[in-house]
């Protein structure tokens, strides 16, 4: 391609719940980076909350919704060079097909690539060709097929709509009259389009963004997810670099990565997540284009992710912009190397040297924790546990040298707090309560009085761990809404049951929490991550304020 030719970029419309900023941020730097490389970057965007549709961030900038039909037009009017839909979430990965039909050309990963990693029976083809695991399941277009496939996996299972934003109608079913009671909703959430059950594993999950030139592919970085599998990636905490997978995992999720970008020809970004079970990394899901993650590891690895994978799309390789196998330390703008060695690796084609990884055990100098934020308070009927359907109206970062810093300060920004005074509750599920001992234990080793109801108390009492009793809702007093309501309660710890309806009284108590200003945690995994980092929610000061440059070169904390 010559330059000064333009170069049409799509946004992602409209920033609702599964689809936000983080579309903006790449298109923006999506469109800086072709700037640089000489072509006139356009943009087809329709938010006015957004950089993207700045009168100065492009060469131009068309105010029309994200469709097919007016992509048309406008590529019509401009005649481009080429579309790019990468950077457009969703919204703009769904139209690829049909520009490519129309005559369209779409820049970097071809649309066949897109299609395959949305059709669940070739994908599945391809991993298998590749050796790579996932959760076994199957498409299906009846509730009669859905039956089949859970009995045939076993359930759990977890049952989700194709093509659609933020994991919406999504659902881990329990058995066979659960999935009677959900299946018409995930049909009715993409009418026409399959609906993907797969077998629900409850383990560590983690992601990864890519790079590929089609040929090699550079992964920056790993992010674990705090919450085990079965919480949206978008709702979830994640931390970079891993703290607790073994370097024998993060290889085996670099390898996969990089033999899936290879065979499906992958020109630009890709995400891939994963679920880590008895010390096999399972993939979950492939998407041809730019995530949630990408501003955040861009920022904590000092990789130009966006950057790259443009000019990837545009023709040049890895080798050309100085990228070569192995552990590849990055450098601020003067050359300076940032010394942190959690930072990226590069797959050479579809093999990688996996004792790269396993040898590299230096410490980061920093760790970076992604946390959720919710709009509950204005949204009165939405039921506030996490599940795999998407609920999350923002995300904040928080960076530290120490990981329970870091989770401190994502905690802090994401509101989660404790009240100066009053008691700790826990009531959780029973598949959560042997775990909930180990929390309790904690918040009472930093001297906060709890409380508890039943089976939870029962399991906290048992371990030694003094507790008061409280009762359920409808045994009378004292009960956790007379707590809640009096003020007396500094923090609630309640995870959901099975297949529990918002109407019941465990999700009246966490409604009441956002009524009365309680933070409720709702995930075991958060309220362990955040039992971890009390000691700075007692001594703030210690949490220090650095710019990333510092943490990355390693500096000292004053």
């Amino acid at each position: 391609m010559s330059q000064g030719k333009s170069v049409l970029v799509l946004g992602s419309g409209p920033i609702r719940i599964g689809q936000g900023i983080e579309f903006d941020y790449s298109c923006v730097h999506c469109v800086w980076a072709l700037e640089e490389m000489g072509y006139q970057a356009k943009i087809v965007n329709n938010n006015p909350e957004t950089v993207s549709t700045d009168f100065d961030t492009g060469d131009g900038l068309y105010f029309e919704p994200v469709t097919f039909e007016d992509v048309t037009d406008i590529v019509n009017h401009v005649q481009p060079e080429g579309v790019v839909v990468q950077f457009g979430g969703q919204t703009a990965i769904n139209l690829a097909d049909h520009l490519a039909a129309a005559g369209i050309q779409v820049l970097g990963t071809s649309p066949e690539s897109i299609a395959l990693a949305e059709d669940r029976d070739q994908f599945e083809k391809l991993l298998n060709q590749l050796e790579i695991p996932k959760p076994p399941g199957r498409a299906v277009k009846s509730l009669r097929e859905a039956l089949e496939v859970a009995e045939e996996v076993t359930y759990p299972v977890l049952v989700r709509p194709s093509f659609v934003l933020g994991g919406r109608a999504m659902e881990i079913v329990h058995d066979a009259s659960h999935m009677r009671n959900f299946y018409q909703l995930a049909e009715d959430a993409n009418p026409g389009q399959p609906v993907l059950v797969d077998k629900y594993y409850e383990g560590q999950e983690a992601e990864v963004d890519v790079i590929s030139d089609g040929t090699d592919t550079l992964v920056p970085g790993i992010m674990e997810h705090v919450e085990r599998a079965g919480v949206h990636s978008g709702d979830s905490m994640a931390v970079y670099p891993p703290v607790s997978i073994s370097r024998d995992l993060q290889a085996q999720m670099v390898e996969q990565a990089a033999k899936i970008a290879k065979a499906m020809n992958v020109r630009g970004m890709m995400n891939i997540q994963f679920v880590l079970v008895d010390g096999q990394s399972y993939v979950l899901e492939v998407n041809p284009r730019a995530s949630r993650t990408v501003p955040y590891l861009s920022k904590v690895t000092g990789i130009q992710m966006v950057k790259l994978a443009t000019r990837c799309m545009m023709g040049e390789s890895l080798a050309e912009m100085g990228y070569t196998s192995g552990l590849w330390v990055p450098q601020d703008s003067s050359g300076t190397p940032l010394n942190n060695p959690q930072v990226p690796t590069l797959a050479n084609g579809s093999i990688w040297s996996l004792d790269q990884i396993k040898k590299t055990d230096v410490p980061a100098h920093l760790y970076a924790v992604k946390a959720p934020v919710f709009s509950f308070q204005k949204l009165g009927q939405v039921e506030p546990s996490l599940g795999p359907e998407m609920k999350s109206t923002g995300e904040v970062l928080g960076v530290d040298t120490t990981y329970e810093a870091a989770l401190y300060k994502a905690l802090i920004a994401s509101g989660i707090v404790f009240k100066p005074k009053g008691q700790v509750i826990l009531t959780v599920s029973d598949q959560d309560k042997s775990e909930v001992a180990e929390v309790a234990q904690q918040l009472h080793g930093k001297g906060y009085a709890l409380a508890a109801t039943g089976g939870t108390h029962q399991a906290i009492d048992s371990a030694g761990i003094p507790c008061e009793k409280l009762h359920k809702i409808q045994q009378g007093s004292p009960n956790i809404l007379e707590r809640l309501y009096q003020g007396e309660v500094s923090l609630m710890v309640n995870t959901p049951g099975p297949g529990q309806s918002v109407g019941s009284d465990a999700a009246r108590i966490r409604r009441a929490c956002i009524e009365t200003g309680v933070a409720c945690v709702t995930s075991i995994d958060t309220a362990r991550a955040l039992a971890r980092s009390l000691e700075y929610f007692e001594n703030p000061e210690r949490a220090q304020c650095l710019t990333i440059g510092e943490y990355l070169r390693g500096a000292e904390v004053p």
